[in-house]
C-alpha cells in the first residue's frame, strides 16, 4: 500500500474570480476561453479595471493540479503536491487554502521572497472561464523542489501541462517522469489548455517523452494536439502517446480508453454558472477512483458527476461536505 495516491506537480496560483460580459473581453482584447500569460504589471492594471467595473466575486486557492489534489484529498485519497509560493500574503493565503486535507507539500516555513502567482478568472454569462495568469515565483519551480521519496511512495505521478510554459518547470516534470518510470510508478498528464498545445507543444512533448500511462484532455485540446477534426480520430492519435485516455466532452460527457476498449460516460444535468475548475475536478475525482481500485467506468461516472456539481458552483473547488455527498450518490 503506497503512502500517497497521487504525487502532483503544478503552478500554485491564487485565483481572483470576476463575472464579466463578452463585451468586456472584447474591449480588453482578451481571447475568450483561453489562459494567457502576462507580467505582473499588466495583470495589476486589468485587476484594477475588473475591481472597478465588476467587483471581486471570489478569491480562492487555485492552480490546475492543486485543484485536482484538493479533490483527491476530499474524496479520501492522499496527495503530495510540489509547487512554489512566496513569503507574501497571497502565499500565506494559498497555503491556508490547501489546509489539512491529506495534502502534503514541499513548502516550508522559510519560503523565498518574491510574488506568489495569481490568476484573474473571468467568467462570462455562458459560464465560460477566461484566464490571465501571472506566474510569479511559480515560474521558478524546478527539479530541486521535487521530493523523490514522496514520489516513490505514490501510486501515480500527475503532471500539469501548464508547466510546459516554464523551462525549469518543464525540466522538473521530465525528471519526475523519468524517476516514476524507473520505479514502476504510473504517469499521468493533462494537456491543460489549447494555448499550451499551440504555444508550448515542444515542452509538452518533452514532458510526455515516449508516452505516459494516462492522459487527460478536453475536446478542443485533443483536436488541437492531434490536428484531427473528429473525436474518434483524435482518440486514435492520442493512443500513440498514452496507454489510457480521459477525453472530456463538456455537456456531452466523456470518452475513456481503458487500454482495451473505449467507454462512453454520460453527463449529468447541471445549470452551469462557472466552468472554472471543472476539468481539474474531473481529473481529481478520476484519479481518486482508480487509485482506490475502481474501474474506468466507475471512475468516469464519479468524475462526470463531480464535474457537474463543480460547474453549478462559483469557484474551482467544492466545499468539503460536497465530496462525501458525491461519493454517496455514485459509489457508496
Amino acid at each position: 500500500m503506497k503512502k500517497y495516491s497521487v504525487y502532483g506537480i503544478g503552478n500554485a496560483l491564487v485565483d481572483a474570480e470576476f463575472e464579466v460580459t463578452d463585451e468586456f473581453l472584447k474591449h480588453e482584447n482578451i481571447q475568450k476561453g483561453l489562459m494567457t500569460l502576462v507580467d505582473g504589471e499588466a495583470q495589476k492594471v486589468l485587476y484594477d479595471r475588473l475591481i472597478a467595473k465588476c467587483g471581486l466575486k471570489k478569491r480562492a486557492g487555485g492552480g490546475s493540479a492543486a485543484n485536482s489534489m484538493y479533490a483527491i484529498s476530499q474524496f479520501g485519497g492522499s496527495a503530495f503536491y510540489t509547487c512554489k509560493v512566496a513569503s507574501d500574503e497571497p502565499g500565506d493565503f494559498y497555503v491556508q487554502q490547501l489546509g489539512d486535507h491529506n495534502i502534503k507539500t514541499n513548502l516550508s516555513q522559510q519560503r523565498d521572497y518574491g510574488d506568489t502567482g495569481k490568476c484573474l478568472v473571468m467568467v462570462s454569462p455562458d459560464a465560460e472561464r477566461t484566464m490571465l495568469t501571472f506566474l510569479g515565483i511559480s515560474a521558478d519551480i524546478s527539479s530541486k523542489d521535487l521530493n523523490l521519496d514522496a514520489l516513490h511512495a505514490s501510486q501515480y505521478l500527475y503532471l500539469e501541462g501548464y508547466l510546459a510554459a516554464s523551462p525549469s518547470g518543464k525540466d522538473a516534470c521530465v525528471d519526475a517522469r523519468k524517476a516514476a518510470e524507473a520505479n514502476g510508478i504510473a504517469t499521468a498528464l493533462s494537456l491543460s489548455d489549447a494555448a499550451m498545445v499551440q504555444f508550448c507543444r515542444g515542452g509538452l512533448e518533452d514532458m510526455i517523452g515516449d508516452g505516459v500511462d494516462l492522459i487527460f484532455a478536453n475536446e478542443i485540446e485533443a483536436k488541437a494536439w492531434t490536428g484531427k477534426d473528429s473525436i474518434p480520430e483524435s482518440m486514435n492519435e492520442l493512443k500513440k502517446i498514452a496507454k489510457t485516455i480521459v477525453l472530456t466532452l463538456g455537456s456531452k460527457g466523456a470518452l475513456l480508453f481503458d487500454g482495451n476498449k473505449n467507454i462512453s460516460i454520460d453527463s449529468f444535468p447541471a445549470k452551469a454558472i462557472d466552468t472554472n475548475g471543472a476539468g481539474d475536478m474531473f481529473a481529481g475525482a478520476f484519479l481518486y477512483a482508480i487509485t482506490a481500485g475502481k474501474d474506468f467506468a466507475t471512475a468516469g461516472k464519479l468524475a462526470s458527476y463531480a464535474a457537474s456539481r463543480t460547474v453549478s458552483h462559483f469557484g474551482p473547488r467544492l466545499p468539503p461536505a460536497a465530496h462525501h455527498e458525491i461519493l454517496q450518490k455514485i459509489i457508496m
